[in-house]
C-alpha cells in the first residue's frame, strides 16, 4: 500500500512540473512565443499552443494516472529531451552560463528518465489488466 501511494505521489509531483509549464506558458503567452522564435523554433506561433496542450493534457494524463498516463509519460519525456537541445545548449557556451545550462539539461535528463520509468510501469499495469481479463476465457464462445 505505501508502494502505491509513493507512486501516486511522485507520479502527481513530477506531473505537477508541466502542468504549471502550461499555466506559466499560457500566463506569459507574448513572452513564451518570443522565447521559441528567438532559438527558431518555427513556426513559433502553431508549435506553442501544442506545447501548452501537451503539458497540460500530458501532465493531467499522468497525475491522475489515466489510462493514457503511459503513452502521455512517453511523449512528455521526448518533449524534454527536445527542450534540452532547443533551449539548453551548454556546449555552445563558456563560464557559469554553460555551469547553469549544464545542469537544466541534466535535471531534463532526469527528468526525462523518471517519466519513461512511469511510462513502463503504466504500460506494465495495462498488459497486466488486458492478460487477467483474458486468461480463462474461450475464444470459441460468443
Amino acid at each position: 500500500m505505501i508502494a502505491l501511494w509513493s507512486y501516486r505521489i511522485g507520479r502527481a509531483g513530477l506531473a505537477s512540473l508541466f502542468l504549471l509549464g502550461a499555466i506559466n506558458k499560457l500566463m506569459n503567452y507574448a513572452a513564451t512565443l518570443a522565447s521559441m522564435e528567438r532559438v527558431g523554433l518555427e513556426p513559433a506561433p502553431a508549435l506553442l499552443p501544442a506545447v501548452i496542450a501537451l503539458e497540460a493534457l500530458g501532465g493531467a494524463a499522468v497525475a491522475l494516472g489515466l489510462r493514457l498516463a503511459g503513452p502521455a509519460a512517453a511523449a512528455l519525456a521526448l518533449f524534454t529531451l527536445a527542450t534540452n537541445v532547443a533551449f539548453h545548449r551548454f556546449w555552445e557556451l563558456d563560464g557559469d552560463l554553460a555551469a547553469l545550462e549544464l545542469s537544466l539539461f541534466f535535471k531534463n535528463v532526469a527528468i526525462a528518465g523518471a517519466l519513461c520509468a512511469i511510462a513502463a510501469i503504466e504500460w506494465q499495469a495495462r498488459a497486466r489488466a488486458i492478460a487477467s481479463q483474458t486468461i480463462g476465457s474461450d475464444p470459441q464462445k460468443p
